[in-house]
């Protein structure tokens, strides 16, 4: 039976991923099927509160070999890789929906719950992954497969619930959370940001762990939720060793979660149009020298196959990032994955890969007129002249730029990365700086 879960927390606290922590507590005598599960959906979604995450889990009667995945309250959670029973839909509901309803924070949320004995189409999560999707679409799906909702205020968060389940992975990373022990929650965490340093090192199938720039961990979250710290990466093994060779305050649960994070599945590659709510992939010449805006945010405007002029941005959080954009010329072409923002109808750049550089040149010194006299400019695009003998000539003096970014990828620091965003390390690309 699948119990699923969204848009339980709000800006500050709480968090939906521990809505799970406590689904367990509340069925002991049920075991786990499979892996709980973190599902990142459309990142352009405006009434997310934060990730935009959404959580499931599959309990029945454990069948095969049982592996430990976690520990709650002092007890060790395993999951199992089949079942031989289930429980009764009317009770899981019942009970699952007290658990929402004593955690969720509807001040700042629209929470849904949803309970189904099997999974949605599949086609639900890529449309709710890539698109603004609407609550009935979800709901008919979850009474298509069976299964029953739960709401509290306009519950939204049926279609991510709703979704959760319906996800397949094709790609897929793992993330182990750690969570507090609840009197310490909105206090300073004690954590060993030196140990966070040597997490890609030491465990080098781990990703997004400390951002360099920034010098801080990017694992710690940064309210006052139940989180102390989430570590990700494509080895479920290697992530239970990494945890423990953090020194920390004392856990009082953690829980291995398989997710779409770092998989790059938000991003539409095939479009017609750019539409506003959803992100793409966007291939294209660049048509003029990119330019800074106040704020320190960096545009740039492509002409496409589709589109004769997509504006592009950096915006200022993505950092030295902005300087790889800074450096593209005229003619350049580039591959840009971002979303389409709706309040400027730009391509938020989430990573780019330039795949061709254009020669380029730049202005020495005005046109040396034959009487020996530098001529002088007439004025904008309109060529030079000699004041002393009136000859004109159309270009200045040029040499080819010797430029400063070459072709290949390039992403921002880690803390400016999104949830769904595939890390060059995901792709066995070197980060380009």
């Amino acid at each position: 039976m699948y119990i699923a879960a969204d848009d339980t927390d709000s800006p500050t606290w709480m968090c939906t991923t521990y809505l799970v922590v406590e689904l367990i507590r509340a069925f002991p005598e049920w075991d786990l099927i499979g892996l709980p599960r973190i599902v990142r959906l459309n990142p352009a979604v405006p009434w997310k509160t934060r990730g935009n995450a959404a959580v499931a889990i599959n309990i029945g009667r454990g069948k095969g070999d049982g592996r430990i995945i976690g520990e709650v309250g002092g007890r060790a959670v395993r999951a199992f890789p089949d079942s031989s029973g289930e429980p009764d839909q009317e009770e899981v509901m019942e009970r699952a929906s007290a658990v929402l309803g004593k955690w969720a924070q509807t001040d700042d949320s629209d929470p849904g719950l949803v309970v189904c004995p099997r999974r949605p189409d599949a086609s639900l999560y890529q449309r709710t992954v890539t698109r603004i999707m609407d609550r009935e679409v979800a709901i008919r799906a979850v009474q298509d497969a069976g299964g029953s909702y739960f709401q509290l205020n306009k519950g939204r968060g049926i279609i991510g619930a709703a979704a959760a389940v319906a996800w397949r992975p094709v790609d897929r990373t793992f993330e182990l959370l750690t969570y507090r022990q609840q009197e310490l929650w909105g206090t300073p965490r004690n954590i060993s940001v030196e140990e966070v340093r040597r997490l890609d090192q030491d465990f080098p199938s781990t990703f997004n762990n400390y951002d360099v720039e920034a010098e801080r961990p990017a694992i710690v979250p940064h309210t006052t939720c139940p989180i102390l710290y989430g570590i990700r990466g494509d080895s479920a093994f290697e992530l239970v060793m990494a945890m423990r060779s953090i020194p920390s305050e004392t856990v009082e649960s953690w829980l291995l979660f398989i997710t779409n994070q770092g998989t790059d599945d938000h991003i539409i590659r095939d479009w017609k149009e750019l539409t506003p709510g959803s992100s793409y992939e966007v291939v294209g010449e660049v048509i003029r020298k990119p330019w800074t805006m106040r704020g320190g945010h960096v545009f740039v405007e492509l002409r496409t196959d589709n589109c004769p002029v997509v504006k592009a941005a950096a915006y200022e959080p993505s950092k030295s990032f902005r300087d790889a954009v800074r450096a593209l010329r005229r003619g350049d072409r580039i591959r840009v994955l971002g979303e389409v923002r709706e309040d400027l109808g730009t391509l938020n750049i989430e990573k780019m890969e330039v795949l061709y550089l254009a020669p380029s040149k730049i202005k020495t010194a005005n046109p040396l007129c034959q009487c020996g006299r530098r001529m002088k400019s007439v004025g904008a695009n309109q060529g030079y002249r000699c004041r002393k003998c009136g000859t004109r000539a159309r270009e200045a003096e040029t040499e080819l730029e010797e430029r400063t970014v070459s072709t290949g990828w390039y992403e921002p620091p880690v803390c400016a990365r999104r949830h769904l965003s595939k890390p060059l390390k995901r792709m066995d690309i070197p980060h380009r700086r």
